[in-house]
């Protein structure tokens, strides 16, 4: 019987001693590489250049990416004359120039004309050997193939580019869907000076404000202003909901409290699953009073922001609808409502809580505009009238900047003085 118990034939791993020569001679032929076959072979191009720029000496490697021979090249042609036109006026202007003063520069991209006429962008490192004078002798180049950067950087370029025009498009949908869901003009009322504005907090996403100033019979007219929770497509499905239903409620009994209650049914019995949505809102009705002037105005409200009532001698008050409920929680939601007589010089605002909700500064901090300073920015403003009144509000939300990080909707209305 025949065998042994820890040697190569026995099936076992080898011992160092025993171990084939291929690795010794793979590390004898690695030592034994020539610095010249490195030099001519590198994964990179070199080129020593003299003082004037006349190539002196150039590896293969770089011979090979640029289509000539060694004898096309040195003694013949210079460092400058291998690049492109642009790179040769960049060379005399920032190349050459920084280089000379500083001894080296590293990582310049460029771009060698090659002998067939096609460019090779490179990225290019030069320094500069000094002798014992201290005067240069030689300039000694380092070039890397930047083909793949360069086609990576101009995929990066198109990528970016498309994603800003998709946000462009996306920002014109935005923009589309925002405008169907508000009135395009406001309904002019006789007797009375109407303005609205909607602040767009971003331009990427759909707000969920809206507002509408539309006519009922007999000479009766509806207002109304709301928020619907969230933002996007979800919260603009909802805003155009809530906004003809608002509209068909009225005509069909324009009492504010029946047309909130009929809007909250609707609400409630659409989103009551796992999404459900809500809303703040407030609904008036005008009416003319041809007796004493002015308007009667019965306002309902459904959880909102109360409204400012600034009157003609200058005083300013919140006109509230106290315990009014969310629209659209409930089954059976509270409104509340409440009935105010505006007169010559009288103004009556509504807004959204993107106003009293806006940050006062881009510092972090958690602090908000108020509805305090509202009602004291609507003191200094009174008495005014609808027009002055938005356009004021609108150069105030302009002073929050990025601070505004919620869409606004304001409406104001107001009795002319004679």
């Amino acid at each position: 019987m025949t065998g042994g118990t820890g040697n190569g034939a026995s099936g076992g791993p080898p011992s160092p001693e025993e171990r084939p020569g291929d690795d010794r001679a793979a590390s004898s032929a690695l030592l034994e590489d020539s610095v010249e076959d490195l030099y001519e072979h590198a994964p990179c191009g070199f080129l020593s250049t003299l003082p004037d720029g006349t190539i002196a000496k150039i590896n293969a490697t770089l011979l090979q990416w640029l289509g000539h021979t060694r004898g096309d090249l040195v003694g013949r042609r210079t460092f400058s004359d291998l690049l492109t036109v642009g790179g040769r006026i960049y060379h005399e202007t920032h190349f050459g120039p920084l280089l000379r003063m500083q001894g080296e520069i590293s990582g310049i991209a460029l771009e060698l004309e090659a002998a067939d006429g096609s460019r090779l962008p490179v990225l290019v490192t030069s320094t500069v050997k000094s002798g014992s004078d201290g005067q240069p002798v030689m300039i000694r180049t380092t070039v890397f193939d930047a083909r793949d950067r360069r086609a990576y950087e101009t995929e990066l370029l198109r990528a970016r580019q498309e994603a800003e025009d998709e946000r462009a498009e996306l920002m014109r949908l935005n923009a589309t869907l925002q405008q169907t869901l508000l009135p395009p003009t406001l309904v002019s009322v006789p007797g009375l000076d109407v303005a609205a504005h909607y602040h767009i907090a971003s331009p990427d996403k759909v707000g969920g404000d809206f507002y509408d100033l539309f006519p009922l019979a007999a000479g009766t007219w509806g207002l109304f202003l709301g928020d619907v929770c969230g933002k996007g497509a979800a919260a603009a499905a909802v805003t155009s909901l809530a906004r003809y239903t608002l509209r068909a409620a009225a005509v069909y009994d324009p009492d504010p409290a029946a047309v909130l209650t009929n809007l909250n049914t609707v609400l409630n019995h659409e989103y009551n699953g796992d999404d459900p949505r809500f809303c703040t809102v407030v609904f008036g009705l005008l009416t003319p009073d041809t007796e004493h002037g002015g308007f009667r105005v019965t306002l309902a409200g459904g959880g909102h922001p109360p409204a400012l009532l600034l009157r003609a001698d200058g005083s300013v008050a919140h006109l509230d609808t106290p315990g009014g409920q969310l629209i659209g929680v409930l089954p059976d939601a509270h409104i509340a409502t409440t009935t105010v007589h505006l007169e010559a010089g009288d103004t009556l605002l509504l807004h959204t809580d993107g106003l009293t909700e806006a940050h006062t500064a881009a510092t972090g901090d958690d602090d908000r505009y108020g509805d305090e300073a509202l009602l004291d920015f609507a003191r200094a403003l009174a008495p005014t009238n609808a027009t002055d009144t938005v356009a004021a509000i609108r150069e105030l939300l302009d002073t929050f900047g990025t601070g505004v990080d919620d869409d606004t909707a304001v409406l104001a209305i107001s009795v002319p003085r004679p």
